[in-house]
């Protein structure tokens, strides 16, 4: 033990000089080491607008969410200054043809679907009247909203459920109105906020979508989560409000693919101007 040609303890990994800092031939020495303060290290993510305890995720500035709150209410009421009479801007009577209308308006403008249902509601003016249509009539009248026979199959089928489950009167609960053929929560959003008065959630559709993650008011891409994030963030007397406000500003100034940012009342405080 401890005898002749029999090695030492071996070095720790971190005190070997690594291969590459020897230099090969005769006479060669190590490399000399890299001075600490020579050493480079990255610097931590700062935010675009250099105000500390903010991040960046997927393009977009998010505070804290200490802060967040008071970002909203900010946001909310710059918005309603600018735009004071943000409403729905589907053309409807009553709840029953704000849900025909809401379903048509599936991958399709609401100035489309104004120039619909003129027609639709003449010819089926109750949801009675609906049920019994014939699919190819129905299509025929709104074929130019797009996805034109899955729409058709879903607003007879829906008229059908309204009349037998309910009487023809459109139920003011999230559970009734999603338990109808074609109509899922941003639908029965659109219809309690607007026709019923009942602020159960917010409508997220593009608009809202998009301008959430601008604005850092979410960073979810499920509109299940961002509007959940939104409930969190807006008082709920404000969510049927805040979806008309972020819809208006979207198709006015904060579009998909150029934003007007240098006309936007929100440039100093969004986490993502000049950058769309």
């Amino acid at each position: 033990m401890g005898g002749k040609g029999r090695p030492g303890p071996r070095q720790p990994l971190s005190q070997r000089r690594p291969a590459a800092a020897l230099r090969k031939g005769p006479g060669a020495r190590p490399l000399a080491p890299v001075p600490e303060a020579a050493v480079r290290r990255p610097k931590p993510a700062a935010s675009r607008s250099g105000k500390p305890g903010s991040e960046r995720t997927g393009g977009a500035r998010h505070a804290p969410a200490g802060r967040r709150r008071d970002h909203a209410a900010e946001v909310y009421r710059r918005l309603v200054a600018v735009y004071p009479d943000a409403h729905c801007e589907l053309d409807y009577g009553d709840a029953w043809q704000l849900l025909v209308a809401t379903i048509m308006s599936a991958q399709c403008t609401d100035k489309r679907v104004n120039m619909v249902t003129p027609s639709l509601f003449r010819a089926w003016p109750n949801p009675e009247a609906l049920s019994a249509a014939r699919q190819e009539d129905v299509e025929e009248i709104i074929r130019s909203t797009g996805f034109f026979r899955n729409k058709a199959r879903n607003l007879i089928a829906m008229s059908g459920a309204l009349h037998d489950r309910h009487g023809g009167q459109v139920p003011a609960s999230m559970e009734a109105l999603v338990a109808l053929p074609g109509v899922g929560r941003k639908t029965a959003n659109v219809v309690l906020g607007n026709a019923c008065g009942v602020n159960e959630g917010v409508v997220v559709d593009t608009h809202v979508q998009r301008l959430s993650k601008r604005l850092g008011l979410s960073r979810e891409k499920d509109p299940v989560k961002v509007e959940r994030d939104l409930m969190q963030l807006f008082e709920r007397d404000r969510w049927t409000q805040v979806s008309h406000l972020l819809i208006w500003h979207g198709r006015r100034l904060c579009h998909a693919r150029k934003p007007l940012c240098e006309q936007c009342p929100l440039a100093d405080i969004c986490p993502s101007a000049g950058t769309g």
